[in-house]
This record gives C-alpha cells, sequence and structure tokens, in this order.
C-alpha cells in the first residue's frame, strides 16, 4: 500500500481531440488502486486544473472521453476518477460513502500534473455530493460547480424509486432501518467548512435530481454565510440541449478562471 493519492501506473488513452491528451491513470485512495482519466491539453501554458466528478454508479454515468476533453479544450488540465470498483479499480463504490476520498485524493492526483495552484471542481448529478465533501474535508480548492448535483442523499432515496434496490444494497438499508450510514453522508452540517466560492446551476424540469437539491444547498449556503451564484434554467431537466450545454461549459470556466485570477 503506498500513500494516497501516490500514481501506481499511466497509459496512454484514445483521445476524440487531437489538440488534447488523455491518460488513464491508477492511484492509490484509502489502500485500493482507483482509476481516472486525465486529459491535458496538448498547448503550452499554465493550465489550471479540474477535478471532474462523474454522476451514476458503476457502468451508469461512466467518464466520458469526449465530455473531459471538452473542459481540456478551455485550457485546464482535467482529471476525472471513475470512483473505487470500476474499471478494474479494486474496492467497493459506495455512493459518496468512503469513496469520497477517491475525489479527495484524486486532487493530489491532478496536482502532479499542474505547474499553477487553482484547482476547481465540476460535479454533474451524483458527483454533486462529491464535490461538497471534497471541498468540506480540503481547504485548497478555488471554486466548486454543481451541475444538477445530489446534495443530499435521503431526499435522492425519497425522490427517485428506481434507484432504492441499488441504495438499499450500496448504503446498506434505507433512511429508516440504516439512518447513521444515510445520515453520515449528508454534507448540511459540514458546510461551514467549505472554504472556495460555489456555483449552482440546475434546470427547473430536473426529475432524474429535483431542483430541491439545489434549493437546500442554496439555503444552508446562505445560512453559513459562504460565497455563491445560481444559475437556474426553467425550461430545462437533467440534460440540457447540445447548444445550451457547451455555452454553458464556456462560461462556466469562464466563472472559474474569474474565481482563479
Amino acid at each position: 500500500m503506498k500513500p494516497n493519492g501516490t500514481i501506481e501506473q499511466k497509459r496512454p488513452y484514445p483521445s476524440p481531440n487531437p489538440h488534447v491528451r488523455l491518460t488513464e491513470v491508477l492511484y492509490w485512495s484509502c489502500g485500493y488502486r482507483v482509476k481516472g482519466l486525465l486529459a491535458q491539453p496538448l498547448r503550452s501554458g499554465n493550465q489550471e486544473g479540474i477535478l471532474y466528478l462523474r454522476g451514476g454508479i458503476q457502468n451508469i454515468g461512466m467518464v466520458r472521453p469526449a465530455r473531459i476533453a471538452q473542459f481540456a479544450a478551455q485550457g485546464f488540465v482535467v482529471f476525472a476518477p471513475y470512483y473505487r470498483g470500476n474499471r478494474g479499480g479494486e474496492g467497493r463504490d459506495e455512493f459518496a460513502g468512503e469513496d469520497r476520498f477517491d475525489a479527495v485524493y484524486g486532487v493530489d492526483v491532478l496536482r502532479q500534473f499542474l505547474s499553477v495552484n487553482p484547482i476547481h471542481l465540476f460535479a454533474f448529478s451524483r458527483g454533486g455530493i462529491m464535490a461538497l465533501w471534497t471541498a468540506i474535508l480540503r481547504d485548497d480548492i478555488t471554486s466548486t460547480v454543481t451541475w444538477s448535483g445530489v446534495s443530499d442523499v435521503i431526499l435522492t432515496y425519497e425522490e427517485r424509486k428506481d434507484m432504492r434496490r441499488m441504495m438499499k444494497r450500496v448504503i446498506g438499508g434505507n433512511p429508516n432501518n440504516a439512518p447513521e450510514a444515510f445520515e453520515e453522508r449528508q454534507p448540511f452540517s459540514h458546510i461551514k467548512d467549505i472554504t472556495c466560492s460555489l456555483l449552482i446551476i440546475h434546470g427547473k424540469k430536473d426529475v432524474n435530481v429535483g431542483i430541491e437539491h439545489a434549493s437546500r444547498l442554496e439555503k444552508t449556503l446562505v445560512k453559513e454565510g459562504k460565497v455563491f451564484e445560481t444559475w437556474y434554467f426553467s425550461e430545462h431537466d437533467h440534460f440540457f440541449p447540445t447548444k445550451i450545454n457547451n455555452q454553458i461549459i464556456k462560461d462556466l470556466t469562464t466563472w472559474m478562471k474569474q474565481q482563479g485570477g
């Protein structure tokens, strides 16, 4: 077993973008060897970093090379953990249990490819709660963007009947018979420890991750006096149309650079 964040192995990965180099990385997290995908712009310069925190679980919502290359094309070095137990990585995906440390130590992996300090978190869907915990547990994050992000695991259980069987298996029960397991995943009482600025992006018609997740997070951020912005879209659901999606990526990466500047 090696120290957390230690890179065990790197291998080239086919890139969909000729201006972006992809590398699959095997790294250590809590005694497990976990995999993730690194995207580096080929153009020179002092690029800031983005830790990209995927949604879903196991093969659902898996990191897409074209997606992280899209962020790298905006001038960032991007690292996207698969989370433990995925794509040949050791351990078991726990839906924001101990696997949250795969994100926390993913920051240490990313730092090894940067020449400047700013590191940003970008999260989609389930990645939202992973990002919140990473921002809570680290004090070296510049900004966090959570897009259609989960902030409340109990609310996810209530909203998503189709996910209940998986959540019972992974978490060890339901909110009634395993309240401690759900509560220890909840970030709200720890939001006070976040030191970075935040941006919440959410579609008001989202039925996968309801707008209530954004509302509850926003209320807690207000209560704790945190610096944040909200970009709410009344006409969109969980997945935004391609043209709007691409524009928002440009807008949010510009916002990130402003936080880093």
